[in-house]
């Protein structure tokens, strides 16, 4: 093979790679597969991509470097023929609330400079067009007349000389003759002084020959008037019409601000709101809290401050002028109309309002009382200026074909790419913003064909989950049309559903085609099977992976007898046995959930059973489960006091659910030294029986002196971490073992406390498997056990004293997911949601996840699992389908029933994949 053409991977040991040896051409689309800690991110980011940012960190200046992030050098003999390398990883791309999915695919900054360069502004009085006239207009409308006379007229300040002082200095400049409100025409020594409703006549113009003399005489004229008027003139014409001109941005009475980039831009004082600072929400008065059940009626008690003897005349007041203005208080708040609860909020002159009730409380802020009570009902609130838009109004002023750029950045990226297509403009604009509208429609068009369509612009970044972001960051990338480089891409498939997988997959193919290589760690068949290159890393994970058990193309994989061979083969398949559901079975269910795109739907889910909720991205699924089921239940249970969708309801036997748990990607642990053991409370009864052993008892040891938190026994020099940070300045940081303990992370007396020849830093070195069979060999059969549910979630390959930070999003999920298997039926019975479980997930690894959900619904737990891995959805007891598209097309309730039933379907987005699947 050609080395300059092909990148070479040499020695890597990286993690748990077993000094693995890579090559694959460049321009290949590159697919690494294989289970979960086999090894895969190792070689993928902690290898390849590391190496890529080290080697241009490292071309930089001394000076430079010092500015930049300190990179270690990947454990790696040689890396050869590697291009610049750009890493699109599972992470929120920014917790800043200013930044928007405009923000970050740089969608705004192209909108704020069309609309700078070729927006109109119209004036919000009369709506007509503001101008800002030249010379040249006023020549024209002389022209278009071509009346026999005209008079060339300025308006005259009198604000700061009195009348007599501005005649003579008039007559001082030359000028001789004045106009009144009438058109009567005086001269300038005759006028009334007792009046000031007088302009200026600059010029009189005879239009009969409308020659060159002429129209030289007219430009210095209206030059003339334009100065003395201050930027403003008048034409009257004979008939006693008058037309106003006015070289300043101005239309009926109001200055303008002409439109620049910064004023379409609410990370500016230019541009953002005054009234919220662009953020578009700011602490107010919280509705939800006012008014948390909007199943309830004024006179049940709908608003929560009118309670009590005292607060309580609010609401009779109301009751009592309620009926001279057909406001019914008997109806449910989330039965009346938008102008019943303008009456309830803004009162009238029969009654006072909510808002009236509160301006009261401010009044009486300085009473401790009064203070409580409103903080009691304060939270994050819509701005109402800007209603959420983050601009200044004026922004808005501006349009391109009747539209704003707030107007442009609350449409879906469909409609709005739409919206582009059909956009048709004057060649003048046209020439000024052809090149500003390619860009935003490639853009849009790669948004939307990465499965992002429903998505609006003005979205808080911070609301993505990881996989949107990752496909963003994605679309970004390909706007930018970098060539010659290596992207990686960590599961870009998640969150999407198996229709919009096809589209991603094309998208990387064209990523390809224009000379980059793209590298995916990916663990979907459809991705697999189109790899140019395909690397297998196994056989299994932790200390058992990290070697390349096959390597080529796609295709060729079946060819072979690897574990993901087997699967993609048909030869294993992912089983789960599905549990009959009985017609009289408990459940919970939501009514009338209508929060974003929902469609006003009801739903039920049986309890004791697994259930999964599916539909294609932007269907509504983490609206419904996460944002109203989850909010609601822990309103009902105590456990929180946060509504969404207020004119949603629970139902059901909410008193046979205890808790509800959310088990979500979140880490695990933020300190250094958290891990699984300590999250399981194992490291607790390890400690103990370090201290019980008979070395530790002639010393009197303690369990505290055996953990690497506290001191006592942990290493005085790196403070139980193992090793120390040596500070390079620009250069990266050294990590270097500590010469005190030698990397054991305790001192001498306590490594020689001994159970079974092990001592406690042997232990915290061990993977979770031989863990399990040291301690019940060693007799402690209580401690093994315990590590039961963390094998039976497929972490067996983690080592005992891994810190959480270096653990996947996946991973961490499963570390939670074991926590409560570990705590077997002492627990009441709990209702999980999962959200994607299957992140990262193997097929194997996914036959694990399926056998521990079994294992929580045998200790009397409801399982709902938000869902598109196809295995999860055909194997469930329920199944929830939202669609049919994402956005506004969806929200809409599809099926919900018996996964037998469910597969029967015709018109469903995802019923035709399941099919596809052979039982």
């Amino acid at each position: 093979m050609n080395k300059q053409k092909n990148l070479i991977i040499t020695g890597a040991r990286v993690n748990n790679l077993k000094n693995i040896n890579i090559e694959f051409p460049h321009g290949h689309l590159v697919v690494i597969t294989g289970v979960s800690g086999s090894g895969k991110s190792s070689l993928a980011f902690e290898t390849l991509y590391a190496e890529g940012q080290r080697r241009y960190v490292e071309s930089l200046s001394s000076y430079a470097r010092q500015f930049l992030g300190k990179l270690d050098k990947p454990e790696v003999d040689n890396i050869q023929g590697l291009s610049p390398a750009i890493a699109i990883q599972q992470k929120v791309i920014s917790r800043n609330p200013r930044s928007t999915v405009g923000t970050v695919t740089e969608l705004h900054d192209y909108l704020k400079v069309l609309f700078s360069r070729i927006g109109k502004t119209y004036s919000p009085v009369s709506g007509n067009q503001v101008k800002r006239h030249q010379k040249s207009d006023v020549v024209q409308r002389i022209k278009e007349r071509l009346d026999s006379v005209v008079l060339i007229v300025s308006p005259i300040d009198f604000k700061d000389r009195s009348i007599t002082e501005v005649s003579k200095l008039l007559l001082a400049q030359g000028y001789s003759r004045v106009i009144d409100n009438n058109g009567n025409i005086y001269k300038i020594e005759d006028f009334p002084k007792n009046q000031n409703h007088y302009s200026l006549v600059v010029d009189r113009l005879h239009l009969d020959e409308l020659d060159e003399e002429t129209l030289n005489r007219a430009n210095d004229s209206i030059e003339i008037a334009f100065f003395e008027g201050r930027g403003k003139l008048f034409l009257c014409w004979g008939n006693s019409q008058k037309d106003e001109f006015s070289n300043e941005f101005s239309l009926d009475g109001i200055l303008f601000e002409e439109p620049s980039p910064a004023f379409f831009t609410f990370n500016t004082p230019q541009g953002a709101c005054p009234d919220c600072e662009g953020f578009g929400s700011k602490i107010g008065i919280d509705k939800n809290l006012v008014i948390p059940n909007q199943s309830l009626s004024i006179y049940e008690n709908a608003i929560a401050p009118w309670k009590g003897e005292k607060l309580s005349k609010w609401k009779d007041q109301m009751i009592l002028g309620a009926e001279k203005v057909n406001l019914p208080v008997h109806k449910s708040i989330n039965l009346l109309s938008q102008d019943q609860l303008s009456l309830i909020w803004n009162g009238c002159e029969y009654f006072k309002g909510i808002n009236d009730f509160f301006k009261y409380v401010e009044s009486k802020i300085y009473k401790i009382q009064f203070r409580v009570l409103q903080a009691r009902y304060r939270g994050k609130t819509l701005c109402q200026t800007c209603k959420g838009n983050r601009l200044r109004k004026e922004a808005d002023y501006v349009k391109i074909n009747e539209l704003s750029i707030s107007d442009i950045l609350s449409l879906p990226i469909s409609k709005a790419q739409d919206w582009f297509k059909k956009l048709t403009l004057n060649p003048h604009d046209e020439l000024i913003a052809n090149r500003l509208v390619i860009e935003i429609k490639n853009r849009l068009n790669v948004l939307e064909r990465v499965g992002l369509h429903y998505l609006t612009l003005n979205r808080s970044s911070a609301t993505l989950s990881g996989g949107e972001s990752q496909r963003i960051h994605l679309a970004t990338s390909l706007g930018a049309s970098l060539v010659g480089s290596i992207y990686i891409l960590d599961e870009p498939s998640i969150g999407l559903h198996s229709k919009d997988a096809k589209e991603l997959l094309a998208v990387l193919i064209k990523l390809r085609d224009i000379g980059n290589t793209v590298v995916v760690v990916e663990h979907d068949s459809l991705f697999m099977e189109a790899a140019d290159t395909l690397i297998d890393i196994g056989p299994a994970a932790g200390s058992n992976g990290g070697q390349v058990v096959f390597s080529g193309s796609g295709a060729e994989i079946k060819q072979k007898n690897t574990l993901t061979a087997k699967y993609l083969k048909g030869e294993k398949r992912v089983y789960r046995e599905i549990r009959t559901i009985e017609k009289k079975a408990n459940t919970i269910g939501i009514r009338n959930a209508s929060l974003n795109n929902l469609k006003n739907i009801d739903i039920d889910i049986p309890l004791g059973n697994l259930s999964a909720v599916c539909g294609v991205s932007g269907s509504g699924k983490t609206s419904l489960i996460k944002n109203i089921l989850v909010p609601a239940l822990q309103k009902e249970l105590g456990e929180s006091n946060s509504i969404i969708d207020l004119s949603a309801s629970l139902t059901g036997d909410i008193s046979l659910i205890q808790s509800i748990e959310v088990i979500d990607q979140n880490p695990i642990g933020k300190s250094s030294r958290s891990n699984p053991v300590t999250y399981l409370k194992i490291y607790d009864e390890i400690r103990s029986a370090f201290a019980a052993s008979k070395g530790a008892q002639i010393i009197d040891l303690k369990a505290k002196h055996f953990s690497f938190n506290t001191d006592g026994g942990r290493c005085d020099m790196c403070k139980g971490d193992g090793f120390v940070t040596i500070e390079m300045q620009f250069m990266a940081d050294i990590h270097l073992t500590c010469d005190h303990c030698n990397g054991d992370r305790f001192q001498d007396t306590i490594l020689g406390v001994k159970i079974n020849g092990k001592n406690i830093s042997d232990v915290l070195k061990m993977t979770i498997d031989e863990a399990f069979v040291f301690f019940r060999e060693s007799n402690f059969i209580k401690i093994s056990k315990k590590f039961e549910p963390l094998i039976d979630v497929g972490l067996g390959y983690l080592q005992l004293g891994q810190t959480s930070s270096s653990l996947s999003g996946g991973e961490g999920q499963r570390v939670k997911l074991a926590y409560y298997l570990s705590k077997g039926k002492s627990i009441d019975p709990i209702l999980f949601v999962f959200d994607e479980p299957t992140t990262g997930l193997h097929f194997d690894d996914v036959q694990k996840l399926l056998n521990s959900f079994n294992a929580l619904i045998k200790l009397g737990h409801t399982v709902v699992v938000i869902e598109h891995h196809i295995d999860i959805i055909r194997h469930s007891d329920w199944v929830i389908e939202l669609g049919p598209e994402g956005g506004e097309k969806g929200g809409h309730l599809l099926f919900q029933g018996e996964i037998e039933k469910f597969k029967k379907l015709e018109n469903s987005p995802t019923v035709n994949f399941i099919k596809d699947i052979k039982d």
